[in-house]
């Protein structure tokens, strides 16, 4: 009943805090937890090491950074006996707000030591072969991902900025979207697709969605002006985003997206080179993760207990 901590020493919050692997270590010694700690050193390294953690017969491997650390480590544990914990350190933070992971250090540690928590299963998705656990876009969504991830400063106000200046460059792109019996012709500045309900820091691009529901959320916006943009902002942040005139909602275990030519899409923020056309899947109930026991964004899979996958405290 191992644990094992990634940690992404250069995510978010984590930047600013160089003790933290330490301050990991004194948590495990306090708990008496069978547990070690791994630090990353680039990218497309925590997806080796929490490979090898699962190998080696961890049943929780927990991802100490933002959403592309969450996204690195989840997708090695897909579709295997281990589960996905999150001590959220980035700026959006997304799946984690969606699912009630606390963002505050000590509660999300108790959180992993089983203080209040229990063990869920959630869908996850693909888009063109990449897994994405949060949500995928293409569009306004996949430049203001690639910025964004240029920056050395994060949080809100950057992103908010960000957003602007890509919105400035903007250009409306057509798409022809279809699902198994359905198929919609727009004019877009961005098409995202959610698994869970938001895009991070409480900004809903899918209200009501769900991470254990066999389907994903297309939210596409349509052309839209300035002044319509800000609308949309600030509806993003009140659960009406979707209400809007502007914005096409469609739900799906599958979507194709084809548009003119090659482009970027952006999976969980991390941006990837791709085909005009995009293949988007579900796969139902196909990660573990640690939630609150209080959440009620997934339903109950595994109760813990002594003979379970629960690590057991003193």
């Amino acid at each position: 009943m191992k644990t094992c901590f990634i940690l992404n020493p250069t995510s978010g919050r984590n930047r600013r805090r160089p003790a933290l692997a330490g301050l990991l270590r004194d948590f495990i010694s306090s708990r008496s937890l069978d547990a070690v700690v791994a630090t990353t050193d680039g990218p497309g390294h925590a997806t080796h090491l929490a490979r090898d953690a699962a190998l080696a017969g961890c049943t929780t491997v927990v991802a100490v950074g933002g959403d592309g650390t969450m996204n690195e480590v989840a997708q090695a544990l897909l579709h295997t006996p281990a589960a996905l914990a999150l001590v959220p350190c980035g700026s959006g933070n997304g799946l984690a707000l969606h699912l009630g992971v606390p963002t505050a250090l000590l509660p999300a540690l108790n959180l992993v030591a089983r203080i209040g928590g229990r063990v869920a299963q959630i869908d996850t998705g693909s888009a063109n072969g990449h897994p994405f656990f949060n949500a995928m876009g293409l569009g306004l969504d996949a430049d203001v991902s690639r910025r964004f991830n240029t920056l050395t400063s994060r949080g809100l106000p950057a992103y908010a900025r960000t957003a602007f200046a890509a919105f400035r460059d903007l250009r409306t792109e057509r798409v022809f979207i279809s699902t198994s019996d359905r198929r919609e012709t727009l004019d877009i500045v961005l098409v995202a697709v959610a698994n869970s309900d938001q895009y991070g820091n409480n900004a809903r691009i899918a209200p009501g969605a769900r991470t254990d529901d066999g389907a994903l959320d297309l939210v596409a916006v349509r052309t839209v002006g300035f002044l319509g943009a800000a609308a949309l902002a600030a509806r993003l942040f009140c659960g009406r985003f979707d209400r809007s005139a502007h914005v096409c909602r469609l739900q799906s275990p599958s979507f194709v997206i084809e548009r003119a030519a090659p482009g970027l899409i952006h999976t969980d923020g991390e941006t990837h080179a791709t085909g005009a056309t995009v293949g988007i899947l579900v796969h139902p109930r196909s990660l573990r993760i640690v939630v609150p026991v209080t959440s009620s964004a997934v339903a109950v899979v595994d109760a813990l207990s002594p003979a379970g996958f629960a690590l057991q405290l003193p």
